[in-house]
């Protein structure tokens, strides 16, 4: 038989309401008490009743984290596997439930996060969305639901100021070329992505920055475009093989890409890392599940997500809602094989 509070209560010679009290965490119980009710209940089995506790504290104790719509893909699901589940588990250490949703429903097109604020389902929102229309910037901004965005820098964020925990993809773009220069490369091209998100656009500036710190000129013609898939990669070697004669590194700005540029050059008799050196950009699973091993940046996806969690937990319990927190973290580079590096 489940125990009750009535049970507990007996167990530890308290009224009832105490019980409730202390399992409701109220203010007017001492925090002994409640430690001492809260073990008892653990030890014991007891179910909390979540919906109970939601309509004495007002709270639902569920955080809703809204997916980019680029996850529908392979190429997507693969790179936020590993967001999805760091912030998950973080989450679930501070013991919360976790609602995961895209910005809008893939067939009526309702935008999530508006019914998700309106129905007051979530007590506050994790945001990898990087392209917000204006209607739900002002529904964000309108509501009492605490918000930061994570991973991406909302393209809002010079003008609007909000919390946010990202990459800090510049610094991400200049190791990555400053490690290939020092290893006496000076042929070096990037393969880059048009991509709504920007972090592409960062990662080009820093591959741009690493060049003039190293007295080389930087051409538009040493940049081509993919469209972050493997596919898109291996199409871009194989399109401008003709142009690749002197040049001895690329930089692909994301794994995928990268994957699948090795793959065209193997193809192409160019070998990796012999002919060709090779570093790319995420450090996703697959880097280390073909020969040779891949170079790559790291977004330490782990200390992003508990930093995430962390902040918006502050600003649940907080009632200062105009202090912003910005933090960029820095990326580092992962060495392997296809840099050209004995390890």
């Amino acid at each position: 038989m489940a125990i009750t509070t009535k049970d507990i209560a007996k167990i530890a010679n308290v009224s009832q309401s105490t019980v409730s009290r202390c399992l409701n965490d109220s203010p007017m119980i001492s925090e002994k008490t409640k430690k001492r009710i809260l073990k008892i209940a653990q030890e014991h089995g007891f179910q909390f009743n979540a919906h109970a506790r939601s309509l004495s504290a007002n709270k639902t104790y569920t955080i809703g984290v809204i997916l980019p719509k680029s996850l529908f893909d392979f190429e997507g699901e693969m790179h936020f596997r590993s967001w999805q589940n760091e912030l998950i588990e973080s989450l679930e250490r501070m013991e919360f439930d976790v609602m995961v949703s895209f910005f809008e429903n893939r067939f009526t097109k309702q935008n999530n996060i508006k019914r998700l604020i309106t129905a007051k389902k979530v007590d506050g929102l994790i945001i990898l969305e990087p392209s917000l229309d204006d209607e739900t910037i002002t529904i964000l901004e309108e509501t009492d639901i605490p918000f930061i965005f994570c991973k991406y820098l909302p393209s809002f964020y010079k003008t609007r100021d909000v919390d946010f925990v990202c990459v800090d993809q510049f610094k991400g773009g200049y190791i990555a070329t400053d490690h290939l220069l020092k290893q006496d490369h000076k042929n070096i091209i990037s393969i880059s992505a048009n991509h709504i998100s920007g972090e592409f656009d960062l990662r080009t500036e820093g591959f741009k920055a690493s060049l003039r710190d190293h007295n080389l000129q930087y051409d538009k013609d040493m940049v081509f475009y993919g469209d972050t898939t493997f596919q898109s990669g291996y199409q871009v070697i194989k399109d401008n093989i003709e142009k690749l004669k002197n040049v001895t590194a690329i930089f692909v700005q994301n794994d995928l890409m990268a994957l699948g540029a090795i793959s065209a050059l193997k193809e192409c008799g160019i070998n990796v890392p012999g002919d060709m050196a090779v570093v790319g950009f995420d450090d996703i699973e697959l880097c280390t599940f073909y020969k040779p091993y891949l170079t790559t940046v790291c977004q330490p996806t782990k200390e992003i997500a508990a930093l995430t969690c962390k902040r918006l937990i502050e600003k649940l319990n907080s009632t200062d809602s105009d202090l912003k927190q910005k933090l960029e973290i820095s990326p580092t580079l992962v060495m392997r094989e296809s840099c050209g590096i004995n390890l």
